[in-house]
């Protein structure tokens, strides 16, 4: 088995089942820490700052730092310093992307942004909407920071950032540019902020639909962790093929 340098690891899923911690997924992190290995909490999450995810999974009894924490906010932020130079931005979204976007020198405007992202947003709205729709038909590039259609909570699966990117494209008939897991944008991104290669580095995570797929499109390793949304029938039946396969990581063998 290939010894890898470097790890991407999921959240929701992988370490923990909503507010369940998963132990054996504790012993994989003080593992890595154990030897000594590089390691960035993933997610898909826009909006949080990495601050507030570390806090978050510090409570669950991992030592997370907010430098260890990588969200698809951050990955649209630097997209958007390397791609259109920091442009003017009209957002939709919460604390950790307004953040993100503030950080990479981006002007968040209401007047003829150059491009609009939209990430989750629990005050969505119709004017929000509204706004969004006349400037990507005045010309605005579409961004949307990850495609997840649907947020697992306790009241039930609540409407996603995909579900409002879905919204302002079936209105204005423009397909957005997707940032976050499947899409290898993301991995790319955090693969600078890890330091290490993509040929060093393994994706671990419980959804072929996002982790596997985002790890298979960036061309680095994966390893499918049976303990979320993706079980040994749905994983046999599917197209989508992770590199390695465990039920927990108590399995795997740095």
């Amino acid at each position: 088995m290939k010894k890898y340098k470097g790890y991407l690891i999921d959240l929701d899923g992988t370490l923990y089942r909503g507010n369940e911690i998963i132990p054996e997924a504790v012993e994989f992190i003080a593992s890595l820490d154990q030897m000594g290995l590089r390691y960035l909490f993933l997610t898909n999450n826009s909006s949080q700052t990495p601050a507030q995810v570390a806090k978050r999974l510090q409570k669950f009894g991992f030592p997370a730092r907010e430098d260890q924490v990588y969200t698809s906010a951050l990955a649209t932020a630097a997209y958007l310093k390397d791609t259109l130079g920091s442009p003017s931005v009209f957002v939709i979204g919460e604390e950790g992307l307004k953040k993100a976007i503030i950080e990479a020198n981006c002007l968040m405007t209401e007047q003829n942004p150059e491009a609009v992202v939209v990430g989750i947003d629990r005050e969505f709205s119709y004017e929000k909407m509204k706004k969004a729709c006349l400037f990507i038909r005045q010309g605005a590039q579409f961004i949307g920071t990850n495609p997840d259609k649907a947020l697992p909570t306790e009241e039930g699966l609540l409407p996603g950032a995909g579900s409002l990117i879905q919204a302002i494209a079936m209105a204005t008939g423009v397909n957005p540019k997707i940032i976050g897991k499947p899409e290898s944008i993301i991995i790319h991104y955090a693969l600078k902020a890890l330091g290490t290669t993509s040929g060093e580095t393994l994706i671990v995570g419980d959804n072929l639909e996002t982790d596997i797929l985002a790890g298979v499109k960036a061309k680095i390793d994966t390893l499918l962790v049976l303990s979320g949304v993706t079980t040994m029938d749905i994983a046999n039946q599917s197209e989508i093929k992770p590199k390695y396969q465990v039920v927990t990581l108590r399995e795997w063998k740095l």
